[in-house]
């Protein structure tokens, strides 16, 4: 019999798991996950307050990811699907909101038209992005950064006041620090092809124009999908609320040594857990070197629930991203009860706000507790919202460290990593969102894919 470790009960561990349970009735094998926390999920946490569904961590999936994937189907979430509302984004800046053109992707204008009608941009910021159209690339390349490309061809006013917040929400990190290719590699696509980032855009905006099915998540909270993946795992052994404390090689095996210091013997393993916590399993100054060339952001989420309709809101509005930080603490919020119906089950107000380490304001922030977080949060909402009202719920969650950040060294580093420990640690392999792709479905699929590594293996 072969024993088969999966360390972190997060989407990719599970995911993994799954796929190896699948194949459990063709092979003599041992299947253990085990789990530091008392649940299984990882960044996946659904809290239920007062008429209201509240996502701690991840709060959606990006619909054309896992449309194309079987696994919605296989675990019987098909009827439980909802999709978000469309509504218009904002960007607060000089004191207000002001709408981001309709006609962009992540802020980068998709047409002539939506350049010249955005308010977020001056006269002279619309003149020099039309450098884009008669300027050839003969320099950038997908390893090159994405805030220097779009800078060096749409202006530096228009990436700093209408692109950079909606990009680097996304990709959680400085603009200059990230590559094309971890971001959008088809910019670069569009502008050899088209001769204009825009024009390439423009021609090809069917592809972007998600609707109200950019997004999905299920009626009973997101949850629901680490409860079916549980549910599939009757001959796996789970062990939750227990921490893993050092991984010993002992011969062809591992000793997997857990806090209750019993020890499991194993052929092969997956670590799906952050790296910051994969590091400190092996001792191996090699390796932890490796290790420490990754880097992790940090995040704080704040939950406000107020006994008041969402309908004080701006009308057909989603959320807000902000562009000048000394105006407000957060980068971002999103209006959750209107983009996410099933959330509010009375109709009332449910706002997330974002506050991530690349604020100025976040060294102070970092070490509040949780009610000083609220009483910042709520001026926030005062700010940008006028709103006043007292919260019937509230949800503060703290992601310190464990936001990945895939810089320009970030591809380079895994593969030396993945080098290393196939050559000490063969048969252990390193899995999610800290190497390979921070999205749902990316955490899904490579779970997926490392455990038919390991079947190959066997």
């Amino acid at each position: 019999m072969k024993t088969i470790v999966v360390i972190g009960g997060g989407v990719t561990g599970l995911s993994a798991m799954y796929e190896l349970q699948k194949r459990k009735q063709y092979r003599d094998l041992r299947l253990i996950l085990v789990e530091a926390s008392r649940q299984l999920g990882g960044k996946i946490r659904t809290v239920r307050q007062h008429g209201f569904i509240i996502e701690a961590g991840a709060d959606s999936i990006v619909s054309r990811k896992i449309e194309t994937m079987p696994i919605i189907e296989e675990l019987g979430l098909e009827q439980e699907i909802v999709y978000n509302a469309t509504g218009r984004s904002f960007i607060y800046t000089d004191g207000e909101l002001k709408p981001i053109p309709e006609d962009s992707v992540f802020g980068i204008p998709a047409s002539i038209e939506s350049l010249a009608k955005s308010t977020l941009i001056s006269a002279e910021g619309k003149v020099a992005a039309l450098k884009d159209f008669y300027t050839k690339n003969e320099t950038f390349t997908k390893n090159d950064s994405i805030g220097s490309f779009l800078g060096y061809f749409l202006g530096t006013e228009l990436v700093e006041k209408q692109i950079a917040p909606v990009l680097s929400g996304v990709y959680s990190g400085n603009l200059s620090d990230l590559t094309i290719a971890s971001t959008l590699p088809f910019l670069i696509d569009y502008k050899e092809q088209y001769g204009s980032i825009i024009k390439g855009l423009e021609a090809n905006k069917q592809k972007f124009k998600g609707g109200e099915r950019k997004f999905l998540s299920f009626q009973n909270g997101l949850d629901s999908l680490i409860n079916a993946f549980e549910a599939k795992l009757g001959g796996t052994e789970i062990l939750t609320n227990t921490k893993v404390e050092k991984i010993k090689k002992e011969g062809s095996r591992y000793h997997v040594i857990l806090n209750n210091q019993e020890i499991i013997e194993a052929d092969y393993m997956i670590m799906s857990i952050p790296h910051t916590a994969a590091e400190m399993l092996i001792d191996d100054p090699d390796i932890k070197h490796e290790f420490s060339r990754l880097t992790n952001s940090s995040l704080i989420s704040v939950y406000v629930g107020f006994d008041v309709p969402d309908q004080l809101l701006p009308a057909d509005g989603t959320g807000f991203i902000t562009a000048n930080t000394d105006e407000l603490s957060c980068n971002a919020c999103t209006w959750t009860s209107r983009k996410w119906k099933h959330t509010s089950t009375s109709g009332n107000l449910l706002i997330r706000l974002f506050y991530k380490s690349s604020h100025p304001s976040f060294a102070s922030l970092k070490d509040m507790d949780q009610e000083e977080l609220l009483k910042v949060a709520l001026e926030d909402i005062h700010k940008s919202l006028g709103i006043r009202a007292k919260p019937i719920a509230t949800e503060v969650t703290k992601w310190t460290g464990q936001m990945p950040n895939y810089l320009i060294t970030h591809p380079k580093s895994v593969r030396s990593l993945e080098t290393r420990m196939a050559a000490t640690y063969p048969g252990i392999l390193l899995a999610g969102c800290s190497y390979y792709g921070v999205g749902i479905p990316d955490c899904i699929e490579n779970g997926i894919e490392t455990a038919r590594k390991i079947i190959q293996m066997l």
